[in-house]
């Protein structure tokens, strides 16, 4: 019970300060008439709301959220071409039928949990404050630039990695990348420089490294007991989920599916559904030059879909073994690309195609 406390009370924390960080309650959106050699994507910063909107065609796409409550910069929602969200709400903005499990689960975010033996990955408000000083957190430190060109946005950040008393472990060099195609089929591209400013070790952990938090829509269906919201954001638990709606299946490069790629090895992982009556497939794609190539796959039927190329021995029980070490001053870089793909389900010789140009882009 004192746990449900503790999550319910960050999660309202979570809420105010993402009031306006969504942008908007509603999933749908009206796309704006753009002509041949419009800049399709624009940022809007809202510095009050520690927040930079993301729009396509003039419309919410996403945002860039920076609160320090969140304990790690996040983008947050995501969304398909006709509007529909494919992460989930809650604890921020909750919605109806989400579960209310791990409330450090926040859109799309990139962290890990074992850094010099501290956990960002977990991090969250609902941590009692006696066990703060296990915990690290990512804090946004500067907007390095914006550009917008075409079908194609970039946003040029710079965060530090701190353990709780405020001293910084990594400085982090983010490049998102932002395209759309013609037929409003949308990919975002994390380019992550990390550099050590002082001997850092990244131990094998399975919390990491690049995560999204799935719309109950996209989960996979399932009989265990859960405890999810209503559609007036009380928390009720149930004996049984109710799968109404319930579409998710994760396929991985390797032909394997399911719940089976939780701690397989792949170079890329689609998850395929329907968001009322809008058939998605989300996908991300490794990169062969990132660290541990090819990545473990953090993939859990309840809504975590995570790449984790750095906790190979807890992914693999014990067959591999990583613990990743940067000297100081040294430098590492990952690259990973989400594509949300919508109308159809990506088939494996697409992805394929999709890759082979991602992975030969340097």
């Amino acid at each position: 019970m004192k746990k449900d406390v503790k999550i319910l009370m960050g999660a309202l924390v979570l809420a105010a300060a993402f009031m306006s960080c969504g942008q908007s309650q509603s999933g749908q959106s009206q796309s704006a008439q753009v002509g041949e050699d419009a800049d399709r994507f624009s940022f809007v910063a809202h510095a009050e709301r520690n927040s930079i909107a993301v729009l396509l065609d003039g419309q919410p796409y996403t945002a860039y959220c920076y609160a320090d409550s969140l304990k790690k910069p996040v983008l947050f929602p995501l969304r398909t071409k006709a509007g529909h969200f494919i992460t989930r709400g809650w604890p921020v903005q909750p919605r109806a039928n989400e579960r209310t499990d791990h409330p450090h689960h926040v859109g799309l975010w990139f962290n890990y949990g074992d850094v010099n033996g501290l956990d960002f990955w977990n991090n969250s408000m609902a941590i009692p404050a006696e066990k703060r000083m296990g915990y690290g957190s990512i804090h946004h430190a500067a907007v390095n630039g914006t550009e917008s060109n075409g079908n194609t946005g970039v946003l040029d950040v710079t965060k530090y990695w701190q353990g709780p008393q405020g001293d910084s472990l990594l400085k982090e060099d983010t490049r998102y990348v932002f395209q759309v195609d013609d037929e409003g089929n949308t990919s975002i591209v994390l380019d992550i420089k990390l550099t050590a400013l002082t001997d850092v070790s990244l131990n094998d952990n399975k919390e990491g490294v690049l995560g999204i938090r799935l719309a109950r829509e996209l989960e996979h269906p399932s009989d265990e007991p859960a405890k999810f919201t209503d559609a007036n954001g009380i928390v009720t638990e149930v004996a049984q989920a109710n799968n109404d709606g319930v579409t998710g299946h994760y396929v991985s490069s390797e032909g394997i599916e399911g719940d089976d790629v939780w701690g397989t090895r792949a170079k890329w992982v689609t998850l395929n559904g329907t968001i009322e009556g809008e058939d998605v497939s989300l996908v991300i794609l490794d990169h062969p030059e990132n660290p541990g190539y090819p990545t473990y796959w953090h993939a859990r039927g309840y809504g975590l879909f995570a790449a984790n190329p750095l906790g190979q021995k807890a992914l693999s029980d014990g067959k591999d073994v990583l613990n990743f070490k940067l000297g100081k001053d040294a430098s590492t870089r990952f690259r990973y690309k989400i594509l949300i793909h919508t109308g159809s389900m990506l088939d494996a010789a697409a992805i394929n195609d999709q890759f082979s140009e991602f992975g030969g882009q340097s």
